[in-house]
């Protein structure tokens, strides 16, 4: 395995993913939260924000911080249980989060995600946009997996794989995985003092996959193995991952020092990878004809606003893959649109001021927005 020149660094990640166990957020022996360090961690994603980029949190800790609370710590919970749990502790899962990062004037959201989410087509692209907009508000998403109405065993199955999926939904191109570990070795280093530290990872191997063993006993779902299949998960949908000790206060800032870490390199950019699945993964349902001032405003690296479509053909639903054509009847490119086929011949033509007026409902203001297009330009 050779390493590349240099590995990855969280200062040249535009969109990055957080993840954060229970294990470090809850402090067991009084049942309650680490404030001291969750402060120091908001402070970390504050600095993060300071120098341009958006920060998405996957944090676990609501079942483990009810069950220390109501005393159910001695056996195995049923899955109702765990519902229960989870319902209590999400309370102050969020109003801890809350409360950290309101000190830095940054608004915390709250999402709670199903694995359906993000396979059901309609709910993932409903997921997205709604994380879309919380960035553009400039808000901090923190996520949790909606264990309350789990129909089956509450894994994920984990909030290492939950937190590569949200990366996925969202184009992020860095998964930081916050753990009590500092990284990857060849074995257990708790177990084997021989064991070796692996700092770059470039591709994930049967021999990789291999090192992840089996999760530990306790109360987490995590363990290398669910960090090894996250890894897979985020290096093929364009993100580096990382993961890191996070015990510390400020591990954000320890690791964009240099701290000892294992970085994933991705498979390719977070861009190319959805460019090449808007091209060529799916079959158009329509097609979109652009008038002149709409290819250039394109080639200029604009969304696709509904004042520069002058047709439209064909039937489609939120989410499709459309064709766009410019007005000499040229495919130059493939989108996903943001309205159904009824609601788009209502709008094209017309400025993007006018959308609510002819909708009755504010959405975008674009017909394609330029994250989902793929042009076919020379």
């Amino acid at each position: 395995m050779t390493a590349p020149a240099s590995a990855p660094h969280l200062a040249q990640a535009r969109r990055i993913v957080i993840k954060i166990g229970s294990a470090l957020l809850v402090d067991s022996a009084n049942a309650s939260l680490r404030l001291e360090w969750l402060q120091s961690v908001c402070a970390d994603i504050a600095d993060l924000r300071a120098r341009g980029a958006e920060v998405i949190v996957v944090s676990s800790g609501a079942i483990s911080l009810a069950r220390h609370r109501l005393g159910l710590t001695s056996r195995r919970l049923r899955l109702d249980e765990k519902q229960a749990m989870a319902s209590v502790g999400q309370i102050g899962l969020a109003q801890g989060w809350s409360a950290a990062l309101a000190a830095h004037d940054l608004v915390a959201a709250q999402l709670l995600l199903t694995p359906d989410d993000t396979e059901s087509r309609e709910r993932h692209l409903n997921a997205r946009a709604t994380l879309q907009t919380l960035l553009d508000l400039g808000c901090v998403p923190v996520i949790n997996e909606n264990d309350a109405i789990a129909t089956g065993e509450i894994r994920f199955g984990d909030n290492d794989r939950l937190g590569a999926r949200v990366a996925q939904m969202t184009g992020a191109d860095c998964l930081v995985l916050l753990s009590d570990i500092d990284g990857l070795y060849t074995a257990d280093p708790r177990q084997d003092p021989s064991a070796r530290h692996i700092p770059i990872v470039e591709q994930m191997t049967d021999e990789i996959m291999a090192m992840g063993g089996e999760p530990p006993p306790g109360y987490s779902s995590g363990g290398m193995r669910t960090k090894l299949l996250a890894a897979r998960i985020a290096t093929r949908a364009g993100a580096n991952m990382v993961i890191a000790a996070g015990q510390e206060h400020h591990p954000l800032h320890r690791l964009q020092n240099s701290g000892l870490c294992t970085w994933f390199i991705a498979q390719t950019d977070a861009g190319s990878a959805r460019k090449r699945w808007i091209r060529g993964s799916l079959q158009p349902k329509g097609i979109l004809t652009i008038d002149a001032g709409a290819r250039r405003a394109l080639e200029e690296g604009a969304s696709l606003l509904p004042a520069g479509v002058t047709g439209l053909e064909g039937s489609f639903v939120r989410g499709d893959l459309v064709l766009i054509r410019d007005a000499d009847e040229s495919i130059i490119g493939h989108g996903l649109i943001a309205y159904d086929s009824e609601e788009s011949q209502k709008l094209i033509g017309h400025r993007s001021g006018e959308m609510e007026q002819l909708l009755g409902y504010r959405g975008r203001d674009a017909l394609i927005h330029r994250d989902d297009l793929a042009l076919d330009l020379p």
